[in-house]
């Protein structure tokens, strides 16, 4: 990989994960292209310019799409591959433009940082506050609607995506962008998203009409079409990203079955039973390749992305459920009336309220 960017200009950003200053951490991310490093800028934390003077990064990704691995000799699956080194904290990722694995390599390495030294639980949720201060938090899987509800606008945003909850009971978003599904985005049904579409954003395998205009509906390249802003795109937001200890949390789940209920109040017990669960129903429209609803599973609502054992943040997560008295729920974005095909979807009027 050093030999193939050898001699090739390449696109340096020094940047930081975690809003909380007392978890900071430092990242040099080093990119074949200049577009995965306006990414870098919108997604992690931008540091002040007097900030940068000094700047020692304790973590570095290397993002090379032009470099394919041959996996015979490289050990891996394939040609394109996101590899982690927790003892050189460094990131490589090549053969896939997908920006996304940029900022999932560095949440994967705060999922083992946290828990194991910070007694921090990372968290694959969204969350905002509302004007009282009371903070909500929702997990849920892609397509289940955390960028969505969390992107409010009577409640200020924390973050879309990726969360801490600390010893001390904040809660703090460990990026400084948001990373939206825009696959049938309009401006009617999600406003703020929509509207943080503007220069600076970065919008990844959509397709541009004739007269340059985006069509959201278009899916010939990917289920999968982004776009990534600065969370700043977005008008009602906490400044800084952190928040008190949360009064509500949501686990979101698409169920395509009509079996789940709009809402349920869970038990310590059942919240940790459908965490370690992470359950939601991939349908036509989340995947290539899906036409009838399939059961997906997925410990914490993101195993690909926690190097520990499920149980490890299944037993942080219920100490401090039991330590604070947050209320747990599940929500069901999915279906009602009927198993995918018979029944319609969760109206998103219905689910905010």
């Amino acid at each position: 990989m050093t030999s193939y960017l050898d001699g090739k200009d390449v696109f340096v950003r020094d940047a930081y994960a975690c809003a909380h200053q007392d978890y900071r951490l430092n990242i040099r991310v080093i990119n074949e292209y200049p577009w995965s490093n306006m990414f870098a800028y919108n997604m992690f934390l931008r540091p002040e310019n007097e900030e940068l003077e000094n700047f020692s990064p304790e973590w570095t990704v290397i993002n090379a799409p032009g470099f394919m691995a041959v996996p015979d000799q490289d050990g891996t699956r394939q040609h394109n591959f996101a590899i982690l080194n927790f003892s050189r904290k460094i990131a490589l990722i090549g053969g896939t433009g997908y920006t996304g694995e940029i900022k999932k390599g560095i949440f994967s390495a705060l999922n083992f940082i946290l828990p194991v030294y910070k007694n921090t639980l990372p968290m694959h949720c969204s969350a905002n506050v509302g004007k009282d201060g009371s903070t909500a938090i929702f997990f849920g899987l892609s397509g289940t609607g955390k960028t969505t509800l969390s992107t409010d606008p009577d409640r200020a945003l924390i973050g879309d995506d990726e969360h801490g909850w600390t010893s001390n009971n904040d809660v703090f978003n460990f990026e400084g962008g948001c990373y939206a599904k825009v696959i049938n985005l309009d401006a009617e049904g999600e406003p703020e998203i929509y509207n943080a579409i503007k220069p600076g954003a970065i919008l990844e395998n959509v397709i541009l009409n004739a007269d340059k205009t985006v069509d959201f509906k278009d899916t010939s390249i990917t289920q999968n079409t982004r776009v990534s802003y600065p969370i700043f795109h977005i008008d009602n937001i906490k400044k800084p990203s952190v928040g008190d200890n949360p009064k509500n949390i949501f686990f979101l789940t698409a169920d395509a079955f009509g079996v789940l209920p709009p809402i349920s109040k869970l038990t310590p017990g059942q919240a940790a039973y459908h965490f370690i669960s992470g359950y939601t129903a991939k349908v036509a429209g989340t995947e290539a390749g899906i036409t009838e609803p399939v059961p997906s599973f997925s410990a914490c609502f993101g195993a690909p992305f926690m190097p520990l054992h499920p149980t490890k943040y299944a037993e942080m997560l219920s100490a401090k459920m039991k330590e604070t008295g947050v209320n747990v729920w599940l929500v069901n974005t999915g279906w009602t009336g009927g198993p995918y095909g018979v029944g319609s979807r969760m109206k998103l009027k219905y689910t905010r309220a």
